[in-house]
């Protein structure tokens, strides 16, 4: 559904690209976690992707058309939610009735029902919310577009705990097998029981790309108390309490749940290993 390749892009006046020669692909459905250091170039990629920014080299094409285009059937089938947003101060309802036209599968019933999620209604004003329910109420409107592609730029920022476990329950809630969900996010504890697919970059390009099912059926994640536990690991690190491990999975051993914590910094640690896994 989406292919970028050898994607390009410096800022003006950067000495440096921030993306350089990137190549990446993904399929309908999914929740993908969009992962990287800061200064790595998540959120550029996005406004890539949806084609807010130009690249100097390469293309993002969205079934087959150049995002950069701009064009209307791609445009109400792409919806971003930038890290930082500014909303008109007036009524939610009246937001949603001037840009719901905008996106053909928009649907109030589900609107209503992602509000639920967030403890919102539609009479709210958005002038009168803090940043932290501004952005669950734009959220709430953008699983109520039904876009195929739906971009989001560190969602969980600006929410409180509770907050937080409402977009884990919307996001959920709104995933089928036509709908690809991109969220970059350096906040991995917010989000590891949601994301079905990592993607973590760094300066270089593309580190890792796979499903955590396929990290689960390879890795073993453990935690230890035994400093004898991290001999032959193909990663460790003293935690609170103990070691965190990761070693691959040998056959017939159950599967464990991924750290996402430990695999980026088992990852950044170790790209070359990473890749042959």
């Amino acid at each position: 559904m989406l292919q970028i390749q050898n994607l390009s892009y410096t800022y003006p006046g950067g000495s440096a690209p921030v993306i350089s020669m990137l190549n990446l692909g993904m399929n309908p459905g999914g929740i993908y976690g969009l992962l990287g250091a800061n200064g790595t170039g998540k959120s550029t990629l996005l406004y890539l992707i949806s084609g807010l920014l130009k690249p100097q080299h390469g293309t993002v094409e969205f079934d087959g058309c150049n995002t950069l285009l701009r064009r209307p059937h791609t445009l109400s089938d792409i919806f971003l939610v930038a890290e930082e947003f500014e909303v008109p101060a007036i009524m939610l309802k009246e937001f949603v009735r001037l840009n719901a036209q905008f996106y053909p599968k928009f649907s109030q019933e589900q609107m209503n029902s992602y509000l639920e999620h967030f403890r919102l209604t539609p009479d709210i004003h958005l002038g009168h919310l803090s940043m932290g329910q501004r952005k669950k109420a734009f959220i709430a409107f953008a699983l109520a577009c039904n876009t195929r592609l739906l971009l989001m730029d560190e969602p969980t920022n600006g929410m409180d705990i509770p907050g937080k476990a409402e977009f884990r329950r919307a996001i959920v809630s709104a995933a089928n097998d036509e709908r690809t969900v991109v969220i970059s996010t350096h906040q991995v504890r917010d989000l590891d029981q949601v994301l079905d697919h990592v993607i973590m970059i760094d300066l270089k390009g593309v580190i890792l790309n796979t499903s955590l099912t396929d990290i689960q059926q390879k890795l073993q994640f453990i935690f230890t108390h035994e400093p004898a536990e991290c001999t032959g690991a193909l990663w460790s690190s003293p935690v609170v309490g103990g070691y965190s491990v990761i070693r691959r999975r040998p056959e017939g051993f159950d599967e464990t749940e991924v750290n996402l914590e430990s695999l980026f910094e088992f990852a950044y640690t170790n790209p070359e290993i990473v890749k042959t896994l």
